[in-house]
């Protein structure tokens, strides 16, 4: 193994949103098809954008208490309603619950599926998201992922960086916090990991916020791994 430190992880817990699934194409992809049928003019992946990012500053709201524990299908709703709102566009409410739903329906990364079947032949493989259960699972379902269990924010009710969703995976999991890695494209969430006492591993996503946006790209000190995608990384957890 690369790293003697990495041999006593059992388990693999993976960030989902941009790390295993690609949301941006995937939501550009139903608001595209919205537009075609309703005859509406929208960049379809600027609207993408834009829902995005009100994603943390939501999920900031519940974790400073300005809001109480709100499940991410409400957020992303609520995010949603300010959108339609400020770009004018009016929708019927079956029409918002469908297009809130592109979230349950995201393609995954090119070697997401193959790369989590060949890891989950050693390890444990869970999803730990902030997204909520049926989120994931309708997700996982839709998208083939084959976690063996989804674990997150919803089980605790707090959102991710805050410590207790790592904490909370080797705690359910029954799993010592230096027996569990966090997998991620983000590099706030494997600081937040790291400090808990998980071992964390960083897979670059290149192309998660399109052609024209940065995202992380080199690892910093709170990396145990580094590896291209998730077949890199069972490469390199296999030497």
């Amino acid at each position: 193994m690369t790293n003697p430190h990495l041999a006593s992880v059992k388990a693999l817990v993976f960030d989902v949103f941009g790390t295993v699934v690609d949301w941006r194409n995937s939501v550009a992809r139903d608001v595209d098809a919205l537009a075609r049928r309703k005859g509406l003019e929208i960049q379809a992946a600027e609207f993408a954008d834009a829902w995005r990012a009100a994603y943390r500053p939501s999920m900031d709201r519940v974790r400073r208490g300005e809001l109480p524990w709100t499940k991410l299908d409400d957020l992303h709703r609520m995010a949603l309603r300010t959108l339609l709102r400020d770009l004018r566009i009016d929708l019927s409410e079956a029409e918002i619950d469908e297009l809130n739903r592109a979230w349950h329906r995201l393609q995954p990364w090119p070697d997401a599926i193959a790369g989590l079947t060949r890891l989950r032949k050693r390890f444990l493989v869970a999803a730990l998201s902030n997204g909520n259960i049926a989120l994931m699972t309708n997700l996982s379902r839709y998208a083939g992922l084959p976690w063996d269990c989804i674990l997150g924010a919803e089980l605790v009710r707090r959102y991710k960086p805050d410590h207790e969703v790592y904490q909370s995976a080797a705690d359910f999991l029954d799993l010592e916090r230096s027996e569990v890695m966090m997998v991620a494209a983000h590099l706030s969430d494997l600081r937040a990991a790291k400090e808990v006492g998980l071992r964390t591993a960083f897979v670059v996503r290149p192309l998660e916020y399109g052609p024209n946006e940065q995202p992380d790209l080199e690892p910093d000190a709170s990396v145990d791994l580094t590896a291209m995608d998730f077949n890199d990384l069972d490469f390199q957890l296999r030497t």
